[in-house]
């Protein structure tokens, strides 16, 4: 770290800005460090070698809803196979809010997906149409212990939004949970209540819910759990059944997310929905994944045509194993963020939080990557990059956060800004090249402040109010 070409005059020599980094073949993992303030010296302010990141207070964006991950099967169950101290350091290196990455915004599955150990519904007979021998037996035995650990760290500061990857088998056109299939027509008003009930019977155990999705991918056809929906039938569930229930039942406060698929297909699939004021009534946000090209300027065109809407970054890892020790892995995370928060999202929200040493459990052998893998024949947790790189945001973004204008001048150094509620502004500055990068903050306030970047490093500036 070094000023470049800077004069510190002496009443700025006690100011400075908290600095956090992560870097590549360091150690530097989340380090903390401070940076002075200084007055850019007559002659450099064009300097070619310094990257300008240039923020706007005045000029603000969205507001956020929160960062975290998902509670799954797979992950509670590897939890519950870890001794207690290190379910204790899991739950604290993701929720606590002076120790960990201040989770407080995730995601849960409604019956299983395909990060659970088999396929399973709430209601396996057919012809309980009321739902009588509906049960979270199931749910018990893993997810809902990790669930209420994590609030017995956040309290009610801890927002969960649910998804189904499939309804009941005999809800469905092939008879089966996995490999896509319909709903069929007869039951759309049977699988609303389904999903109202399965809100309710989670209040009953203490577990709120904030939100949900209408359908986890319903554009695609997966080995897994799946159910597909075109949108005018994603729209018509929505308008007709779904959101009615939820109004008849007491539960249109909850948050209803479309899509929630990938960012390619966002802005038709949304069109469709938001089009219909009947059915855009009930829809709070767009969700959205990253499993396709970046395709950013749909979140674009969806506020364009639909600023009430928020956009949601619902689910996104690192695919085809587990990755133990990849730096590019953080990366793709550090590029994804920046960019959907520059692009208007509100929310973000990661897969997995914790998966064993073969990316899994997962009973389609679906393996993928997670901030956190849990080597459980030695007893030892491993921490990915993507932990890293998450924590950069969520540590100090905070819920109620203002997005404001942040733009440099170097596409492999890229950055975005936010306001908390405190009137701190958090300034997030990654350096995905090879070699080390010089940047000058400016616009914060009258004065600027420098910082060497590492090669392949993510930085979190925070100026105090």
């Amino acid at each position: 770290m070094t000023q470049v070409s800077l004069e510190i005059e002496d009443h700025l020599k006690e100011k400075q800005v908290e600095v956090y980094l992560t870097a590549k073949d360091t150690d530097d993992r989340l380090a903390k460090d401070k940076v002075g303030y200084g007055r850019v010296l007559e002659g450099f302010e064009g300097e070619g070698e310094i990257i300008p990141v240039v923020v706007k207070k005045n000029i603000t964006y969205q507001t956020i809803e929160g960062f975290g991950g998902a509670f799954t099967e797979a992950g509670a169950y590897t939890m519950s196979r870890l001794p207690q101290e290190l379910q204790d350091e899991m739950i604290e290196a993701y929720f606590d809010a002076e120790k960990g990455n201040k989770y407080r915004l995730c995601r849960t599955h409604i019956n299983s997906c395909d990060f659970a150990l088999g396929n399973y519904a709430y209601v396996e007979d057919e012809k309980d149409l009321n739902f009588e021998t509906f049960s979270l037996e199931r749910d018990h035995q893993y997810l809902i212990p990790m669930i209420r650990r994590a609030i017995d760290v956040c309290g009610d500061e801890l927002k969960i939004f649910a998804s189904p990857w499939s309804p009941p088998a005999w809800m469905k056109t092939t008879g089966k949970m996995n490999q896509g299939g319909q709903l069929k027509e007869e039951h759309r008003d049977t699988w609303a209540r389904y999903i109202a009930k399965y809100v309710h019977e989670y209040a009953k155990v203490d577990i709120p819910l904030w939100g949900l999705s209408v359908q986890n991918e319903p554009a695609a056809v997966q080995t897994w759990d799946s159910c597909r929906y075109s949108a005018k039938e994603e729209r018509d569930f929505v308008r007709d059944h779904l959101g009615p229930v939820f109004e008849k039942e007491g539960l249109d406060y909850l948050k209803l997310i479309v899509w929630d698929h990938n960012r390619d297909y966002l802005f038709d699939r949304a069109s469709v929905i938001l089009d219909d004021p009947e059915a855009a009534k009930y829809v709070w946000g767009v969700g959205f994944h990253w499993y396709c090209n970046g395709n950013f300027e749909n979140l674009d065109m969806t506020m364009d045509a639909y600023p009430d809407v928020r956009l949601i970054f619902t689910e996104g890892c690192q695919e085809g194993g587990p990755h133990i020790g990849e730096w590019c892995v953080g990366e793709r995370y550090g590029f994804n963020i920046i960019k959907d928060l520059n692009h208007y999202t509100a929310a973000w929200t990661d897969w997995n939080m914790l998966l064993d040493k073969q990316g899994g459990p997962n009973h389609v052998g679906n393996f993928c990557s997670a901030p956190i893998i849990a080597d459980v024949k030695k007893g030892k947790l491993l921490y990915q990059s993507s932990f890293y790189y998450i924590g950069h945001f969520s540590r100090f973004i905070d819920v109620g956060a203002k997005r404001i204008l942040c733009s440099t001048c170097h596409k492999d150094v890229l950055a975005t800004a936010a306001v908390n509620p405190n009137g701190d502004t958090i300034i997030v500055v990654m350096n995905q090249t090879d070699d080390m990068q010089s940047v000058r903050v400016r616009g914060v306030s009258d004065e600027v402040f420098d910082y060497q970047m590492p090669r392949h490093s993510i930085v979190s500036f925070v100026v105090k109010a």
